[in-house]
């Protein structure tokens, strides 16, 4: 095979073989009150990972926050080897912070989550699992809304459909 071009199926079956790391990325913006929860259930997580064959690791990106959120991310991360963070010189907008997180990431795979998890982190070793069967991308999508007003309903529907199109 010529150099630089790399075999999509070789890549594939290297998935299923290999200890990945999967990088989860995680922005904030003023968090402070959400972060200590999140990080626990990312300790939860990362404690899981040898069970599921891979090892996670973890980036907080901060999008300029004024509270005291990058504090406690520093603090985290100075007690564990596989926490890391970007901090952003002001608010460039959730979109930047996750780009940003992209480009620093060093695993083989990423995931993206909200500091307030509202999408749990448990569904993270399910959707490494498709990925290591060879989907080259695996997003989730929530099966009830609970708690949420119609219009808040109903415009998420129209706002997935402009999407999908």
């Amino acid at each position: 095979m010529p150099e630089g071009i790399r075999s999509v199926v070789g890549e594939r079956e290297c998935r299923r073989t290999m200890t990945p790391t999967v990088t989860i990325i995680m922005p904030t913006y003023n968090e402070a009150a959400a972060v200590p929860a999140a990080f626990s259930r990312l300790d939860a997580l990362a404690a899981h990972g040898p069970v599921d064959g891979c090892r996670y690791e973890f980036l907080v990106v901060d999008d300029g926050s004024t509270d005291a959120t990058r504090s406690l991310v520093r603090d985290y991360a100075a007690t564990r080897g596989n926490v890391g963070y970007v901090f952003l010189s002001r608010n460039f907008g959730k979109e930047r912070a996750m780009l940003a997180g992209l480009d620093r990431a060093n695993g083989d795979a990423a995931v993206i989550i909200d500091a307030d998890m509202q999408d749990p982190p448990e569904l993270i070793p399910g959707m490494v699992a498709l990925w290591r069967e060879g989907y080259d991308d695996v997003y989730a999508r929530r099966r009830s809304r609970a708690g949420e007003s119609w219009f808040k309903r109903a415009t998420s529907r129209w706002s997935t459909g402009c999407w999908l199109r």
